[in-house]
């Protein structure tokens, strides 16, 4: 799939890449924080879920479990903080996490890629993993919550299971690598990552200034 380059920020309709996958929980507390912004700016948003491990492979993090005990017990204590102050519900630790996010991250590739918007069922999706205790690398959980936002589950999930979306996914991750993703979610303008859903805030002055990106060089 294309990787072009976004356009400036000073464009008259900004575009911003969003990364992120469904078993992140930080994805989904600033889901629809994330969201206002693109919005009240005006900006496309393109959605691109992607393989967080690998990412990590490149960007020196480790999942949860290979952390030290004071970095997963500070996790804990930030998800319960920016979950109240988002005022969204959580379950800290889910009964279904990890689990394999590939076929639900592929739901949303193959809804954005007929023109559909995914976010009402990403949120869904986000809602039965952190806060449900549902499974969703269940193909049966991911075709309920598919419906439930309205959307053909069988159509949805054939494509996303296609060889065509499966390898979108893969393109993404290597693009957000390129841009420099450390985790998730990260939101690109310009080339400009932002990592993390505290960094919104920065996004939002970002869109409002007109401000041309950032960048290590």
């Amino acid at each position: 799939m294309p990787t072009d380059p976004l356009p400036t920020s000073s464009a008259p309709f900004p575009s911003i890449d969003y990364f992120f996958t469904l078993i992140s929980p930080f994805s989904y507390l600033g889901h629809k924080a994330f969201l206002a912004v693109a919005g009240k700016h005006g900006a496309a948003v393109r959605y691109r879920p992607f393989n967080l491990f690998d990412v990590f492979k490149t960007s020196g993090a480790v999942p949860v479990p290979q952390r030290p005990a004071s970095r997963q017990a500070y996790r804990l204590i930030e998800l319960q903080r920016i979950a109240h102050f988002r005022d969204l519900p959580l379950t800290l630790k889910p009964k279904h996490w990890p689990t394999n996010p590939a076929l639900a991250d592929g739901a949303v590739q193959a809804i954005a890629d007929g023109g559909g918007d995914p976010s009402d069922y990403m949120f869904r999706a986000f809602q039965a993993c952190w806060v449900e205790d549902r499974d969703i690398a269940d193909e049966a959980t991911v075709a309920e919550l598919l419906t439930a936002a309205g959307h053909d589950a069988a159509a949805v999930i054939a494509i996303a299971q296609s060889e065509a979306v499966v390898a979108e996914r893969a393109s993404n991750t290597e693009a957000a690598i390129a841009a420099g993703a450390v985790g998730a979610p990260v939101y690109t303008l310009a080339g400009e990552p932002f990592w993390g859903q505290d960094r919104i805030e920065y996004l939002d002055h970002a869109l409002a200034s007109g401000r041309g990106a950032f960048s290590p060089s």
